[in-house]
């Protein structure tokens, strides 16, 4: 259980590192809250089978999001008036 564990973890991280790196705000947050919110709407889990699917969803979303950046990445937009860094 605690390899599990340690993946779930690995897998939680790389999701939100992977999140990160959207250029534009909207979208980094989107990414870092609905990775948030998923992991911990099923954090309770105890039944092995549907904490593996979950883990295989996970990762297939890991994938998808490293497209989803570089895409995004490629139409960088102007800063919103909330990343502005004031002086």
């Amino acid at each position: 259980m605690s390899a599990l564990r340690s993946e779930i973890l690995t897998l939680y991280k790389s999701l939100l590192k992977e999140g990160r790196k959207f250029s534009n705000y909207n979208f980094r947050m989107y990414a870092l809250r609905r990775v948030k919110d998923n992991f911990r709407e099923n954090i309770s889990e105890t039944n092995p089978k549907k904490i593996e699917e979950f883990l295989s969803f996970g990762k297939q979303n890991l994938e998808s999001l490293k497209r989803q950046v570089i895409v995004g990445n490629l139409y960088k937009m102007d800063d919103l008036v909330i990343e502005k860094k004031t002086l």
